[in-house]
């Protein structure tokens, strides 16, 4: 436990100095939610029923953006070998790590979702519905783009497979998150049923994430 807590702390110290990705993502977050309204126009109430959709195409995007940091710096020092051979199971180490990137990088922008939020005309009600499904969903985005970015570091020119790997396992994501957004600003759908699918997404990432990763590093790393 104390080589995870360890690590955790690493990796989030890493992250938030300059070039560590975590305000690379933050940044390119708000950049698509200020640039939306001026593709879109001054139409408010259609920036009121996109919006939701705006703010989690975003933060899938921006995920993304950050995860090739998540295994790419420690091969870079050559720590991902010492982690790989240390006497901690890799799956918890990959899960510790995936953590600590959602820490750096994904609760930031649910923080930042109530300031934007007012850029695409929703109400304090909307906006608080769409950070609660991505404080809930985006560790799902972390723990599935861990399998990508696990299979990138061992691969030559793996930032493409990232991308290939990744987008079509968060799909599902987005989609349950924008309609249980939807279904809050709406009222006219149930929003139990998309959220408590999105937090069953986040579970079964959780569990499969860190297992996939790991035989994917002991695999590559052979």
């Amino acid at each position: 436990m104390i080589a995870l807590l360890a690590l955790i702390r690493r990796d989030i110290g890493v992250a938030l100095r300059a070039g560590g990705g975590a305000l690379i993502g933050v940044l390119f977050f708000v950049s698509v939610v200020v640039v939306m309204p001026f593709a879109i126009g001054p139409d408010l109430a259609l920036l009121k029923r996109i919006g939701p959709a705006i703010l989690w195409l975003g933060a899938m995007l921006a995920s993304l953006l950050t995860l090739d940091r998540l295994f790419t710096a420690d091969q870079e020092d050559g720590s991902l070998d010492l982690i790989v051979m240390s006497r901690t199971p890799l799956e918890l180490s990959c899960a510790a790590k995936a953590l600590a990137h959602w820490l750096a990088a994904g609760v930031p922008l649910i923080l930042a979702t109530p300031l934007i939020g007012i850029l695409l005309n929703l109400d304090a009600t909307a906006t608080f519905a769409v950070a609660l499904t991505l404080l809930v969903g985006t560790p799902a985005l972390t723990f599935t783009g861990m399998i990508g970015a696990a299979l990138a570091v061992t691969l030559r020119k793996g930032g493409l497979l990232l991308a290939v790997v990744v987008l079509p396992l968060s799909i599902p994501v987005l989609i349950f998150g924008v309609a249980a957004s939807n279904a809050a600003v709406d009222g006219q759908v149930s929003f139990g049923t998309p959220f408590s699918i999105l937090c069953a997404l986040s579970l079964v990432s959780l569990v499969i994430g860190p297992f996939a990763a790991a035989a994917s590093l002991r695999q590559g790393l052979d």
